[in-house]
């Protein structure tokens, strides 16, 4: 044994778990999205949970990912913690999928025979020509993740090539036969080294290859075997459970947790079994025979699926003791609490249930502010203290939504690597600053109105039409812009801009005939500094639409992102006919009713 096959090893071993990062990541990333919408559809049934946490860690190659994401649900209120339970006992039998494709490693193919091609040595290269092609061709839709998917899957095989190879020149060194021959003598020994793999590499499915590739050198039997795939199972399980506990609720916690509590269950139930069966002489046979990858394989899936069968009635006792050690939160109550639970850490690996976790709470930030709008132009007819204290008590809500978002956007950002998921979440960057400014005008258009309230200034009869007026076209602003961000409507979107510019010429005929009421002294002089503030918010909040409008387009239109100013300038230049269609209905219609609101006795 030299440094040289200590460091092929390594090298080996290194490449083996980029390949199964790689491949998972780029699975879950192209799957992310149904992924979520399965799970919100498990019902208390939980069978059927069972089922879909087999199949989703099956799919994305990872039941640390499937339970983190499921914790992640739980924690927004999506799932309950009782349907999340199935989903649990389902990734444990899921992750043993990777076990089986591995033992590929067994095929015995002629070198003519067409069973050649499945032989890891043939995969791996025909898995690396296929993620090349298409990832530098392009051509297929999500071909980058799907191209990474089977890089990975050609990186994990080439991996586990060269760790075969490196374990066969090991095995020639007394020291490493006489390690091997340990573990069969000391299941403890075994026990440990499985659970400390498992932690270290934070994945079952990892520390499982790698006795597979162990198991070429032909030194490793059964009795050594089974001590090391036991004890791999609370290693992963604690790592899962550490990741679940951050940053997260209660009943999040608690799915890790119980996480724990049914993998030293199944422990108990391995370590156990295997003793009696081997007690009555069953497998004598096996005991002390040589495994291969098959037989590791096979033993991992009847482990865990008989382990599944024997404690699923259970579940209610898991659930119970999950709530007895992890105790529930004591946090002031929040209208929104939900919504900002939802932006949880354990989506971040999953960019398609974190965007839409961001996308739930920018609407509600968005609804909340237009809300606050309408009664700030309320309390400018009928001013009311409670209203102004449940307009201020919302923009403190809004003030929390912009701040967890503003933070959940940074921490996120580096995960994504879809160009369109970035796309989107600079789009929603630039939105929760203005639903913030929307919220913020709400709040000066309140404050005005309670400056006149409790001091009698007032507007005249004449300035208080023309202000509903003006309102009535800030609230189909409002409409469209609702409309183009909850839906991605574009044609709404582009609605947006030519009654902005009718807003301003509005404002600016509403200013002038405010002058001449002054100089016939039908408006109190002291309400003027009210006046041209309202003015000003008016002005602003029909710009944060276009704004939004604006951020709406480009995040369905990427291609315009780098043409966005010179874009929306030949709007507005008079070249775009649909623009000027909306532009003079929407001027011959308001400011119409602008003038008539102007009434000429007084």
């Amino acid at each position: 044994m030299s440094f040289f096959d200590v460091l092929t090893l390594a090298g080996g071993l290194a490449m083996f778990l980029y390949g199964m990062r790689l491949m998972g990541d780029g699975l879950k990333e192209s799957s992310s999205g149904a992924l979520k919408s399965a799970m919100e559809k498990v019902t208390n049934n939980p069978f059927k949970a069972f089922l879909l946490g087999v199949a989703v860690t099956a799919i994305i190659q990872s039941s640390t990912a499937t339970i983190v994401i499921t914790s992640g649900l739980v924690g927004a209120g999506l799932l309950t913690l009782h349907q999340s339970l199935g989903i649990v006992i389902g990734a444990n039998v899921g992750t043993t999928v990777t076990g089986q494709i591995i033992r590929l490693l067994d095929m015995d193919a002629s070198a003519g025979s067409w069973l050649q091609i499945f032989k890891p040595s043939s995969l791996a290269p025909i898995a690396l020509i296929i993620g090349i092609i298409l990832i530098m061709g392009r051509r297929v839709r999500h071909s980058r993740q799907l191209g990474n998917i089977a890089i990975g899957f050609g990186i994990l095989f080439t991996g586990l090539l060269n760790m075969t190879a490196a374990v066969n020149t090991l095995t020639e060194s007394d020291f490493i036969a006489s390690l091997f021959r340990g573990l069969g003598d000391n299941p403890f020994i075994g026990y440990l080294t499985g659970a400390g793999v498992a932690f270290v590499l934070q994945s079952s499915s990892a520390a499982v290859g790698i006795l597979q590739a162990f198991s070429q050198s032909g030194l490793l039997t059964f009795k050594a075997v089974y001590p090391v795939i036991v004890g791999i199972y609370l290693g992963d399980c604690v790592t899962t459970a550490i990741v679940c506990s951050i940053g997260a609720k209660a009943d999040a916690q608690r799915v890790g947790v119980t996480n724990i509590i049914f993998n030293i269950g199944k422990s108990v139930l391995v370590l156990v079994g295997v003793g009696v069966v081997h007690a009555l002489g069953l497998i004598d046979g096996l005991w002390n025979a040589e495994v291969n990858s098959g037989i590791i394989a096979n033993a991992n899936t009847v482990f865990n699926l008989t382990s599944a069968v024997l404690l699923f009635p259970l579940l209610p006792v898991l659930e119970r003791i999950g709530r007895r050690i992890v105790k529930d939160d004591e946090e002031p109550e929040n209208k929104y609490k939900d919504k900002l639970d939802a932006l949880s850490p354990a989506f971040v690996s999953s960019p398609a249930l974190a965007l839409r976790s961001c996308y739930d709470l920018l609407l509600t930030q968005l609804r909340v502010a237009r809300s606050n709008l309408d009664k700030a132009f309320g309390l400018l007819e009928h001013y009311d203290g409670k209203v102004l204290k449940e307009i201020l008590d919302e923009e403190e809500s809004i003030d929390l939504m912009t701040d967890a978002l503003s933070k959940y956007i940074v921490v996120l950002l580096p995960h994504l690597r879809s160009r369109d998921h970035t796309s989107i979440l600079n789009q929603y960057f630039k939105t929760v600053t203005e639903f913030e400014r929307l919220g913020d005008h709400a709040v000066n258009i309140a404050e005005n109105a309670e400056d006149m309230g409790t001091s009698e200034k007032e507007f005249s009869a004449s300035a208080q039409a023309q202000f509903r007026v003006l309102k009535d076209l800030l609230d189909k602003m409002l409409d469209y812009t609702e409309q183009a961000f909850a839906r991605r409507d574009v044609e709404a979107a582009y609605a947006i801009e030519p009654l902005e510019e009718v807003v301003s010429e509005m404002i600016n005929n509403m200013k002038e005939h405010h002058l001449e009421r002054l100089g016939k002294g039908l408006c109190n002089l002291y309400a003027d500094a009210n006046f041209e503030n309202l003015m000003n918010d008016c002005r602003r909040v029909a710009a944060v639409c276009t704004n939004i409008g604006e951020a709406v387009v480009i995040r369905v239109k990427p291609e315009l992102a780098d043409q966005e100013h010179d874009y929306f300038t030949a709007l507005h230049g008079g070249q775009d006919p649909a623009f000027n269609k909306v532009y003079t209905e929407a001027k011959e219609h308001y400011i119409s009713q602008l003038n008539a609101a102007m009434n000429p006795a007084e």
